[in-house]
């Protein structure tokens, strides 16, 4: 190999190094994502932002950051904020730790129509799920754990849904059935978790399930894949919209980072789901 070719080779690696490292999980993107959802209210599509793993103090994610998020996120005008849980960080590589007290008052600003609601991640119950739920509560900010709350706009835009909230399959009781059980009508179901491995145990009933926790794996190689994803599911999992038996999760991949510090093409996100009401399937002629 020549010197040039043997500077080349020396050279990409570290290209790609700086990239995930230092430049890709500094990033900040909101990306709307429709989903059509069969059996969905009917009206306009509900616009929903999902911040998933803010990891608040992991590198490039401090508060700061997380001011940025809340600015992006009330800029997107959703109609409603949905927090898929970890908003705390410790045990990273290159991060400090920040309080779920400071975290809060900066999310405090989050705005929508209808309402912020939270799950609690398996960081956040590691460290305190108490404290945590608390500091959302004061923040205005409405932590469901194994509850559901029906939803009613009210504006002649949206019809009313149900918003179930299931705490982590990890660290919570994660009580499906008893969650659904308070359900008191046929209204969709909205069903928000923090594990996507929960998926499996949520029935056809719900509409839609929309979780986080995987961070799309961190890294995605073109060929390759995800080489680690936090699922006992491997990548079934790991990013977007998965359907199963006409069932329906949405992964977000989140914003902060876990373990490593590095994203490589997986990267930090606001998403901004579109569920609108799927069309209904063509009748069968006989």
């Amino acid at each position: 190999m020549t010197r040039r070719g043997v500077a080349i080779a020396a050279l990409v690696p570290a290209v790609l190094a700086i990239w995930g490292f230092a430049i890709e999980p500094a990033m900040l993107r909101v990306v709307e994502r429709p989903v059509a959802v069969p059996g969905w209210a009917a009206g306009e599509p509900l616009r929903i932002a999902l911040l998933a793993d803010l990891h608040v103090g992991s590198p490039w994610n401090g508060p700061d950051r997380l001011r940025e998020v809340v600015r992006r996120t009330n800029a997107a005008n959703p109609d409603l904020i949905l927090m898929l849980g970890d908003y705390v960080s410790h045990d990273i590589v290159g991060g400090r730790y920040v309080t779920p007290e400071a975290i809060d008052e900066i999310v405090h600003d989050l705005k929508s129509p209808l309402g912020v609601y939270a799950v609690l991640g398996n960081h956040d119950l590691a460290l305190n799920g108490r404290r945590v739920a608390g500091a959302l509560e004061i923040a205005g900010i409405r932590v469901l754990s194994d509850r559901a709350v029906r939803i009613a706009p009210g504006d002649g835009r949206h019809a009313a849904f149900w918003l179930a909230g299931v705490s982590d399959l990890q660290r919570g009781p994660h009580d499906v059935r008893g969650t659904l059980a308070q359900v008191t009508d046929d209204a969709p179901v909205l069903l928000m978790t923090h594990n996507p491995d929960l998926f499996p145990e949520v029935p056809a009933t719900v509409a839609l399930t929309v979780a986080g926790h995987t961070h799309g794996g961190q890294v995605w190689i073109p060929f390759v894949g995800r080489p680690i994803v936090p699922s006992i599911y491997g990548g079934r999992y790991a990013a977007g919209l998965v359907v199963e038996e006409g069932r329906r999760v949405f992964v977000a991949t989140g914003i902060g980072t876990s373990i490593l510090p590095v994203r490589f093409l997986v990267p930090p996100e606001i998403t901004l789901l579109v569920i609108e009401r799927a069309p209904a399937a063509p009748a069968v002629a006989r």
